[in-house]
């Protein structure tokens, strides 16, 4: 046998043996995690816990600075960051109900609304970029928008300092965590400080993953695999199931013609590559977090299932396939982030 037929037989054999490690190693995640921790730029330090899995578990808050993120809880619930003092933060953010307003798109001052659905808070710092169309880089730059906004909040810094400087309360909160009082840079500071806490906890993914078997129900393992195989987790992957890279919506197949009214990203570049891209959303939470898409447009997640598996992955699944997924949907679902309660 000369040797270019034996170094071929050597190079299948080697990613063959590669393959069953890989395969090895899957099988044996739910044991196998390390932590480790890691202090991020809105000085708070989160327990960051890794897995050998493709979806990974959520950090958990080991520290944060309650009195920023306090006065941050406040402005975000303060209708007064608004023009006609009528919308809030949480107008569009119900914190206690998956973090986002429940409306296929939100309303702003003098009832306007809006054009893209609004995404949940919660998680969202663990977002690679902030907005459907990624326009943000990070949440101190997505905070002053909506305040801006003049579909949204439709007002400016001067305003809100005119009218926070009014109110007792925002004074002795701003002058206790800065020699500065109130300024446009602190408010975005203590709204991000909030938000930025906004973790949620305990899900039965993140137990499942990190050992507990039993916390999935065999139809939620099920669905598990089956997210995992069909290719799901190649753009709902990471901390956030999603959340940290672009896609085309309708990539391999049709969608319905409702998801192709806004053309995305394009509009923000204008490159043609990026007509129907949109951030990839997290699926923390998003079992409640209806309606669906940028639009919200589709109200059920088993439909919404169904189209992402055609047009993204080309798949025609069955019923047990999505009741299955659906299923294990709900599994991502966590308990409320702790500066909630505090």
């Amino acid at each position: 046998m000369s040797s270019k037929y034996i170094a071929l037989i050597s190079t299948i054999l080697l990613a063959i043996m590669m393959l069953l490690v890989i395969q090895f190693k899957s099988a044996q995640q739910y044991n196998q995690w390390q932590q480790d921790e890691e202090v991020h730029s809105t000085e708070i330090i989160y327990q960051e816990l890794s897995v050998d899995a493709p979806i990974q578990p959520l950090p958990v808050v080991k520290e944060y600075d309650v009195a920023w993120a306090q006065l941050g809880k406040a402005l975000f619930k303060s209708p007064l960051l608004s023009s006609d003092n009528t919308v809030s933060c949480a107008s569009c953010h119900d914190l206690y109900n998956g973090g986002d307003d429940g409306f296929p798109v939100s309303v702003g001052i003098k009832q306007q609304i809006g054009t893209r659905n609004s995404p949940t808070v919660i998680n969202s710092v663990l977002n690679f970029r902030q907005f459907w169309d990624g326009r943000s880089p990070n949440l101190e730059s997505q905070t002053p928008e909506p305040i801006h906004n003049p579909m949204e909040m439709g007002t400016n810094w001067e305003e809100v300092i005119k009218k926070l400087s009014g109110q007792p309360g925002f004074v002795k909160s701003f002058n206790a965590v800065s020699s500065d009082g109130i300024t446009a840079d602190n408010i975005i500071k203590a709204l991000v400080a909030f938000e930025a806490s906004l973790i949620s906890q305990h899900s039965p993914i993140d137990d499942f993953l990190l050992g507990n078997r039993s916390a999935l129900t065999p139809q939620q393992q099920r669905g598990y695999d089956k997210f995992v195989s069909y290719g799901c987790v190649t753009c709902h992957q990471g901390r956030n199931i999603g959340g940290n890279l672009y896609q085309k919506v309708g990539r391999l197949d049709k969608v319905p013609t409702q998801l192709l009214d806004d053309l995305g990203r394009y509009e923000l570049t204008q490159n043609p590559q990026d007509k129907y891209v949109f951030k990839v959303p997290s699926l923390r939470n998003v079992a409640l977090t209806a309606p669906y898409f940028h639009n919200g447009s589709v109200d059920s997640l088993s439909d919404a299932i169904r189209i992402m598996a055609r047009g993204q992955l080309g798949l025609d699944l069955s019923d047990e396939d999505v009741a299955d997924i659906e299923a294990l949907l709900q599994s991502f679902s966590g308990e409320l982030p702790r500066s909630l309660a505090e």
